[in-house]
């Protein structure tokens, strides 16, 4: 990933992955260099797409990398899709439209389906 110039970015969502908790036309608020958890919503880009920024949620620590999930199930474009995920940064909050609102974690109960790899 290219050197981060600034800790904060504003990113605009576009597409359907990431509804109800984001949808398309919110503004984000990303901060670079901070600790990723499982839950978290992050801005990766896919090894696979290296090109291409995506707004997911991180669902688990991968080769160095992280399984990503997308919240809209039937939208696709996850790691069951493209494998893992180099994250550059966390969700912070939504800025527009409407209501700024933090974005929260979600519960580790509430992650994993059906396209997260199994331990075996």
């Amino acid at each position: 990933m290219p050197e981060v110039l600034f800790p904060w970015q504003q990113v605009a969502v576009s597409g359907p992955s990431m509804t109800p908790t984001l949808r398309h036309g919110d503004v984000v608020v990303v901060r670079h260099g901070s600790r990723i958890r499982p839950g978290d919503v992050v801005l990766a880009r896919f090894r696979t797409l290296p090109d291409r920024l995506v707004l997911k949620r991180a669902v688990r620590a991968v080769d160095g990398g992280w399984w990503l999930a997308s919240d809209n199930t039937f939208a696709g474009g996850d790691s069951t899709a493209h494998g893992v995920a180099d994250v550059a940064g966390r969700v912070v909050a939504r800025v527009r439209p409407g209501t700024p609102r933090l974005i929260r974690r979600r519960a580790r109960a509430r992650l994993g389906g059906a396209g997260e790899p199994r331990s075996t």
